[in-house]
């Protein structure tokens, strides 16, 4: 039996059971994977909710443009509802959104404009600022406000929440979920404590956002709102769809914790998860302390991670802010006893190429005039030279010389750098930060990958 939309897919996501992930934790932790949505995201549910109710109401009509703010994932599902029902999309997003949803949401017909992070709401260039303007003078537009929109909680109180619900069969004791509109967390937790009381939510924010502070205290404090790397997640307001009485306990993640987290559930269960799924595990992992032998966590993993494929999953971006431990070449050289670098001039002669050789156990020697690395002399390249002419022993090292090795940044990674060896050339020159170079050679690369 076939379906007649995309759109009937929606839902009925599956309850996978973490293993190697979740070692440390004292409990069974069943993970909702969301991306097996059509958009691949928890937002699928409320954006198409969202559609229908402003259908119903009257508030969309036909050949109508749907405008909303959005980090990437709720766009998506508008979008998806719009190509079924012949809407258009306009979608105002900010500029720390990765580059892979915006490129998603345009290729899905709809219009995107990017927007500033670090401006308050109210300013006119925000995002959510930007949208309602464009709403405004947009004839035949529906603004969505997925932040104030009610029929978001709506559909995780009609879905999510059931489903869990079954697919525990009634065992769940806790429900985690990283919030930014608040709409999974209030409306699938409302559903399951209507079931159960007893039922602990959480809701896991980023270090920047104030709905932390906010929970607990009631103050809207705005001096708790930085700029966070994090997506989806966090707000600096309060959206109407968050109802604080179904929520037992916030709790804030770095950006840093949550991308490793991230990296660890895609490495190590084969579930390719987003940015706010690393989030909500590392929450559970810093509560842990209240969980117990029996209990049975619900980890919402809200999308795919083929949305950061160029960042949390793109080493360079990683290292750069500082997220990823990873040994460069500077390791190598600083374990070193003598780091002297053993050059030769090109007049010298292959015989003193030779005994250098010899003399120092090194098979790779840069051969240098002044300051200018001109070339390379190695061990295997001499055999075979020497070999075919026995009379090349006599000549200067000018006339034997190799290429000259690549020269390359102390703070290199050693993998990147390992990829410049090949059979032609067995060593790479590293530049540190006093201008001093260095020879690091296929040797090298393989004790460090060995350690």
């Amino acid at each position: 039996m076939w379906l007649n939309s995309i759109l009937e897919t929606i839902g009925n996501t599956p309850m996978i059971e973490l293993n190697k992930s979740v070692k440390g934790l004292p409990c069974k932790v069943l993970a909702k994977v969301e991306y097996f949505n059509p958009g691949n995201s928890v937002k699928d549910r409320m954006a198409i909710k969202m559609v229908e109710v402003a259908e119903k109401e009257g508030l969309l009509k036909p050949g109508g443009t749907i405008i909303e703010g959005t980090s990437g994932n709720t766009g998506m599902g508008l979008a998806l509802a719009a190509i079924n029902k012949g809407y258009k999309c306009i979608f105002t997003t900010t500029d720390k959104q990765s580059k892979e949803k915006v490129d998603i949401l345009k290729a899905l017909g709809a219009e995107v404009i990017v927007c500033p992070t670090n401006v308050e709401p109210e300013d006119p260039q925000s995002y959510y600022s930007v949208s309602r303007r464009l709403a405004q003078q947009t004839p035949n537009s529906f603004y969505v406000n997925q932040y104030d929109n009610l029929a978001n909680r709506l559909a995780h109180y009609e879905q999510t929440g059931p489903e869990i619900w079954e697919q525990t069969e009634g065992k769940i004791t806790h429900l985690v979920v990283a919030s930014g509109t608040g709409g999974t967390v209030t409306g699938t937790g409302k559903y399951l404590k209507e079931k159960n009381k007893d039922i602990q939510v959480w809701a896991i924010d980023s270090y920047g956002s104030l709905l932390t502070k906010y929970y607990r205290t009631g103050e809207l404090d705005t001096k708790e709102v930085y700029p966070y790397i994090t997506e989806g997640i966090g707000e600096d307001f309060v959206p109407q769809n968050f109802d604080m009485q179904y929520i037992d306990y916030f709790e804030q993640v770095t950006d840093k914790d949550a991308a490793i987290m991230a990296r660890k559930i895609t490495k190590e269960e084969g579930i390719f998860v987003g940015y706010s799924a690393g989030s909500a595990l590392q929450g559970v992992f810093q509560l842990k302390d209240k969980l117990k032998k029996d209990d049975v966590v619900v980890v919402v993993f809200h999308d795919h991670g083929s949305r950061y494929v160029g960042k949390i999953y793109n080493d360079e971006w990683m290292m750069e802010r500082g997220f990823l431990e990873v040994k460069t070449l500077k390791d190598i050289i600083s374990g070193r006893k003598d780091n002297k670098l053993i050059a030769i001039d090109p007049d010298q002669s292959v015989v003193e190429a030779v005994e250098l050789m010899k003399k120092f156990d090194i098979e790779n020697i840069p051969v240098k005039n002044g300051e200018e690395f001109i070339g390379s002399i190695s061990e295997s390249g001499l055999f075979q030279k020497i070999f075919a002419n026995p009379e090349l022993k006599n000549e200067k090292v000018s006339a034997v010389m190799e290429n000259p090795y690549p020269i390359v940044p102390i703070e290199t990674p050693i993998e990147k750098g390992s990829h410049l060896i090949s059979r032609e050339n067995g060593a790479i020159l590293v530049s540190d930060e006093l201008g001093n170079h260095h020879i690091v050679t296929k040797f090298d690369f393989i004790h460090s990958f060995a350690q």
